[in-house]
């Protein structure tokens, strides 16, 4: 078998591992390479300023969808004041300045003071945001049976704590509100360092009569990818839902356009999240509790998702009570599975998980002695080729061989021509008589792709590397290398591995070889500066192993034999 055989069935388990990647988007969105872009019906800033509105009047589960100038209509008591049109209240923790609408109590803007914009450095990123280009937001209120008219996140509120900065160890954050004979209080508690904020509705009937009230619990946010989306690779945008039963289950924003989605409808476990790369808003709804959950459009390019969950009846002048939590932070993997069993998966690894959890793992391990995450990436490299040093070994051993008799192999080429047959018949008693095994070079690296994969998974996913440093001019290794350093190292060391490797004998083949590098030096220049680190730390690794094996073996075969 020549090296041109070895080559088409490289090419054939690639073309394998390409079909399988395409199954994989077909049936669940996620791409071994990079997830699929999310198909959105309007381009970032082109989405109108009615949105916002659309957000505030479309969004209410089962149908409970008060008028404006109706909602406090069936209040046997006065109401809460009706706050002016767009009257916020900002409040202020050591992790969160948030901005809470009035008018249903709505979360609207979250910045996140510890995690610098992408943009503009100087700023905190921005998470939830409600403007006339960006719909994400968190909402909660209270529904009835068809006729009644509760406070939904329609009603106005009006808050009856008086702190809006976080001062001790928690804040408690309340706001009011009256409608159709029910009086809702929510209280939000912040705790220090903490992304988790418990929310708690107090639902209170001041009528007369029972009344069998609905908790909804929402997230709405529009179909577009975040404004700081790489075009080189794409992860997931969208909703997700876990339940005991069905997992981790994620929904494309097209499958809930198409009214094709797929995903669990009641539990009384798990929770529900909307999902973008480094971050997440995920709802806890109260565990052991039956609720419904829904995804729907709800306005031009805007989404939302939801649990619903009653509470029973409520006598006259009872009151009951809700409790949920609320993440809105960074995929903290640690902290997301303290808080609920499988939250941690929004940090999705797809297929690879198996292989990518625990690379994370010790890549955390290595970080709490070493203190830098570039320096992590290193070591993690290190021992990953530690790990696979025999089959890295028996694959340059191979290569070495091939090299050694690419002489023989030209002469038999140039002596049997055309002739087919005879060629392949002389190549292999060649290679029996030297032991060489032409797939050995090809072998042991298709069984090292998965770990590949995973670690490029694990790379790219983790928050752990948005804006970590790692010498000098590296100073993010979720960011490409901002002097293209260490893309063209890694285009230097890929040539070298070429040179080190035996040549193949058709010249288009040497050609593309030789191509190749200035292909994927390219494509790193726009990646991660973390990924390229990788690369790098492995080219060099595999030069000195590759060099050292050959080395070896050609000492031997320069002895003379007694």
């Amino acid at each position: 078998m020549d090296i041109r055989r070895t080559i088409l069935l490289m090419i054939f388990a690639f073309s394998l591992l390409m079909l399988w990647n395409n199954w994989q988007v077909h049936q669940t969105g996620t791409s071994l390479f990079g997830e699929t872009p999310s198909t959105a019906t309007s381009n970032t800033g082109e989405q109108s300023a009615s949105t916002a509105t659309t957000a505030n009047n479309s969004a209410v589960p089962a149908g409970q969808l008060p008028s404006q100038a109706s909602s406090g209509a069936q209040n046997p008591t006065a109401p809460a004041p009706m706050p002016a049109p767009g009257e916020t209240v900002e409040i202020t923790t050591d992790v969160f300045k948030l901005t809470f609408d009035l008018n249903g109590a709505q979360l609207i803007r979250a910045e996140l003071l510890n995690y610098p914009s992408k943009s503009n450095p100087d700023e905190p990123t921005v998470l939830l945001e409600q403007n006339g280009g960006r719909t994400y937001i968190v909402q909660t209120g209270v529904v009835g049976p068809p006729g009644t008219s509760y406070p939904t996140h329609l009603v106005p509120f009006r808050m009856i704590s008086t702190d809006t900065e976080l001062q001790g160890d928690k804040l408690d954050v309340q706001f009011e509100a009256t409608s159709g004979g029910v009086k809702v209080i929510k209280t939000f508690t912040f705790k220090r360092g903490d992304y988790v904020i418990d929310v708690q509705h107090d639902v209170q009937n001041i009528s007369d009569s029972p009344v069998t009230p609905s908790v909804y619990l929402q997230i709405t946010r529009d179909g577009d990818d975040p404004l700081d989306t790489s075009s080189f690779y794409h992860t997931f945008t969208g909703p997700a839902v876990y339940s005991e039963q069905d997992k981790f289950q994620k929904v494309s924003f097209s499958d809930i356009e198409k009214k094709d989605a797929t995903f669990i409808k009641t539990a009384d476990n798990g929770w529900f999240a909307m999902i973008q790369h480094y971050f997440v808003t995920a709802w806890v709804p109260p565990q052991g509790v039956q609720r419904s959950y829904d995804m729907a459009m709800v306005g031009d390019n805007l989404y939302a998702v939801r649990s619903i969950e009653g509470i029973g009846d409520v006598g006259p002048g009872a009151t009951s009570t809700i409790k949920s939590s609320l993440w809105v932070g960074p995929q903290d993997q640690d902290r997301l599975e303290a808080l609920a069993p499988g939250l941690d998966l929004v940090v999705d690894y797809g297929w690879l998980t198996i292989i990518a959890k625990p690379l994370f793992i010790l890549m955390t391990w290595i970080h709490d002695l070493l203190g830098n995450w570039g320096w992590t990436i290193v070591a993690l490299t290190v021992l990953i080729k530690a790990v696979f040093y025999p089959l890295s070994a028996a694959s340059y051993r191979s290569m070495a061989k091939m090299k050694q008799v690419a002489p023989r192999l030209q002469a038999l080429k140039e002596k049997f021509g055309d002739d087919r047959q005879k060629l392949n018949t002389a190549m292999m008693e060649m290679y029996r008589n030297e032991k060489i095994n032409p797939l050995g070079g090809c072998l042991p690296i298709l069984i090292q792709i998965p770990v590949f994969i995973s670690l490029y998974w694990v790379l790219l996913a983790s928050v752990e590397m948005r804006g970590a440093p790692w010498v000098l001019w590296v100073d993010d290794l979720s960011a490409r290398d901002p002097l293209y350093i260490l893309p063209v190292i890694m285009m230097a060391t890929m040539f070298l591995q070429i040179k080190l490797n035996p040549t193949p004998p058709d010249p288009m083949q040497a050609k593309v070889m030789m191509i190749m590098p200035l292909v994927f030096g390219g494509f790193m220049f726009f990646f991660p500066a973390g990924l390229v680190l990788y690369w790098v730390v492995n080219n060099i690794l595999s030069i000195a192993q590759q060099w050292y094996i050959t080395h070896k073996m050609t000492q031997a075969a320069n002895q003379p034999h007694r």
